[in-house]
C-alpha cells in the first residue's frame, strides 16, 4: 500500500487543478439566475395554457394545480410527479437536465439545458405558443433581457441573454408518451396512433427523456460518493482540451467514473479516486471486446 503522505500529494494536486476549472462565483451567479427565471416563466406558461384551456372547455376543470419545476423536484430523485391533478395540465413539469443539474459545471460552460415535460407528444404549435408567452413571462420576471429562439428541428426553445457571460439555454420539449410507445412497438404490440401532423422529432424527444433518466441516475449514485464529482471535473477538462480523450466526454466519462469509485472498497481523496479511474482505463475497460 501506497504511504499515506503520498495520497495526500495527490489530493492537492488534484484539487489545486479543480479549484483553477471551477467556475467563479460570478459565472455560477449568471446561471442560477438564468435557469431560475427561466423555469418561473415556464411555471408561468403553464399556468396561463390551463386558464386558457379551462376556459374553452377542453379540459374539465381540475382542482388547483402547478406545474413542478426542478426546485420542487430536487428531493425526489427517480420519480415522476404523480398526483392526478397534476397530469391533466398541458405542461406538466420542467427539470433541469445536463451539467446544471449534475453539477458539472466548468469555467466557461456557456451551454444550459432544461427538459419540458408534456401530457401529450409536443407539437409545432404548443413549442410556438410556449415561446410565444415565454417572453412575455419573463419580462414579468425579471429586467434582464433574453432572446428567445423557436428551434422546430431540435424540438427545442432555445433562450440567450444580452450580457456577460453570454449564456445560451436550451429548453427540449418531450413527454413520456413517446418512450411509452417505443415500447410498446418493441415489445411487438400493435398500435393505432394517430399523431397530429405537425408532432416534433420523435428522436429529439427520446433523446430528452434520456437525458432526464441520465440526470436522476447522476443524482443517486454519483453525487453521494466522495471525490467523484471532482474527479469527473477534472476528467471534463481533459476531454475538452485533449482531443485524445474527446470520445469520453458526457455520459461514458460520468459512467466510468461512478462505477470505478463506487466499487472500491473504501471513501478516498480526490487523489487517489483520480488513481483508481486511471487505472481502470489502463487496464482496457473502454476497448472492443
Amino acid at each position: 500500500m501506497r504511504p499515506m503522505r503520498i495520497f495526500v500529494n495527490d489530493d492537492r494536486h488534484v484539487m489545486t487543478k479543480h479549484s483553477a476549472v471551477y467556475p467563479t462565483q460570478e459565472e455560477l451567479t449568471a446561471v442560477q439566475n438564468m435557469v431560475s427565471h427561466t423555469e418561473r416563466a415556464l411555471k408561468a406558461v403553464s399556468d396561463w395554457i390551463n386558464e386558457q384551456e379551462k376556459g374553452s372547455g377542453e379540459q374539465p376543470e381540475p382542482p388547483p394545480e402547478t406545474m413542478e419545476t426542478a426546485a420542487e423536484e430536487e428531493n425526489k430523485e427517480g420519480s415522476e410527479p404523480k398526483t392526478t391533478e397534476h397530469l391533466t395540465r398541458t405542461l406538466r413539469g420542467v427539470m433541469r437536465v445536463g451539467l446544471v443539474a449534475k453539477g458539472l459545471l466548468l469555467k466557461g460552460d456557456l451551454d444550459l439545458e432544461l427538459v419540458l415535460l408534456c401530457k401529450e407528444k409536443p407539437t409545432t404549435g404548443l413549442l410556438e405558443k410556449v415561446a410565444d408567452n415565454l417572453g412575455v413571462q419573463l419580462a414579468t420576471i425579471t429586467e434582464d433581457k433574453y432572446e428567445i429562439i423557436q428551434s422546430i428541428s431540435e424540438a427545442a426553445i432555445i433562450i440567450k441573454n444580452t450580457k456577460e457571460p453570454p449564456l445560451t439555454l436550451t429548453i427540449h420539449l418531450t413527454s413520456p408518451v413517446v418512450r411509452e410507445e417505443m415500447e410498446k412497438m418493441l415489445a411487438g404490440e400493435t398500435l393505432s396512433v394517430n399523431d397530429s401532423p405537425d408532432v416534433l422529432d420523435r428522436q429529439k424527444c427520446l433523446a430528452a427523456l434520456a437525458s432526464l433518466r441520465h440526470a436522476k441516475w447522476f443524482q443517486a449514485r454519483a453525487n453521494g460518493l466522495k471525490s467523484c464529482v471532482i474527479v469527473i471535473r477534472v476528467l471534463r477538462d481533459l476531454c475538452t482540451r485533449v482531443p485524445t480523450w474527446a470520445p469520453l466526454r458526457g455520459w461514458p466519462l460520468e459512467l466510468l467514473c461512478e462505477k470505478s469509485i463506487g466499487t472500491a472498497n473504501r471513501p478516498m481523496g480526490a487523489g487517489e479516486a483520480l488513481r483508481r479511474v486511471l487505472e481502470c482505463l489502463a487496464s482496457g475497460i473502454v476497448m472492443p471486446g
